[in-house]
């Protein structure tokens, strides 16, 4: 496991930087971010993404499953002396808003699809239209499941965090590598669930147009922008022919960005 899935004030600052140099920028070049905007970012873990846009003056909202990380964001929050609210809950149960003032004018959700079991994915997807300003726009991000480390193995220990592709092996082979690297039967259980909640290019665009959203944008990149940070590599989109390719797309693109509108 790196130190920063376990220093989580260094994971946070990460997630910040990346937001400053790519997030901000990306969004930007499609929806004007003023100080006047509202944003919602779902599956926010300890907010490193919502900082920037609180910086700017944003009224930043972030919502998450875990308490641990919603204290978590309170307390970097406090720590940079920068507002947010922040709400422990289930997403797919939240309450809707009653009427546009309570609704967002941007919504993020970043690594976070990649993450629900298949069965809830289209549910989550339609339920974000309630939360979304008539002209507002939605960011996705996640990686596309067959790229080497798509199985998110890298969190774990041993020898299997640093071997790519073996999420793709049967289960039980996955399973068995995994506990020969000395993989806890708790972190293995959350890979077999990412395993089955996996998600590719294709999956997500078909289902966000079953859901009725539509592309303003997609950037498929073949080195991920928060590898910057996380590896000190320079940022690199899949090349325009290749990001047509369909299914073997999957396999080179270590994040996919999108930004959505209502149909």
């Amino acid at each position: 496991m790196q130190l920063r899935h376990s220093n989580r004030l260094q994971y946070f600052n990460e997630l910040s930087n990346t937001t400053r140099e790519y997030f901000i920028d990306y969004i930007n070049n499609h929806f004007n971010i003023s100080s006047k905007c509202k944003v919602l970012e779902i599956g926010c873990g300890e907010g490193g993404n919502l900082l920037p846009f609180a910086e700017m003056g944003c009224k930043v909202t972030g919502i998450d499953l875990s308490k641990t990380r919603i204290e978590q964001a309170q307390e970097f929050f406090e720590y940079y002396n920068t507002s947010g609210e922040f709400i422990c809950l289930n997403f797919i149960a939240a309450e809707k808003p009653n009427g546009e003032d309570e609704r967002f004018d941007i919504i993020l959700v970043h690594d976070v699809i990649e993450h629900i079991e298949s069965s809830f994915k289209a549910n989550f997807i339609s339920n974000i239209k309630p939360f979304l300003r008539k002209n507002g726009i939605v960011f996705f991000g996640f990686p596309a499941w067959q790229n080497p480390f798509g199985g998110h193995q890298q969190i774990t220990c041993g020898f299997a965090s640093k071997l790519p592709f073996i999420h793709l092996l049967p289960n039980f082979m996955y399973k068995g590598l995994l506990k020969m690297s000395g993989v806890e039967k708790n972190a293995i259980d959350e890979l077999m669930s990412i395993k089955r909640a996996k998600m590719s290019i294709e999956q997500f665009e078909k289902l966000i147009s079953i859901e009725g959203f539509s592309i303003i944008n997609r950037s498929l990149w073949f080195i991920n922008p928060h590898y910057k940070q996380k590896f000190g590599l320079k940022p690199r989109r899949v090349w325009k022919w290749a990001a047509q390719i369909s299914y073997f797309r999957n396999y080179y693109t270590t994040s996919a960005f999108y930004i959505l509108k209502n149909i």
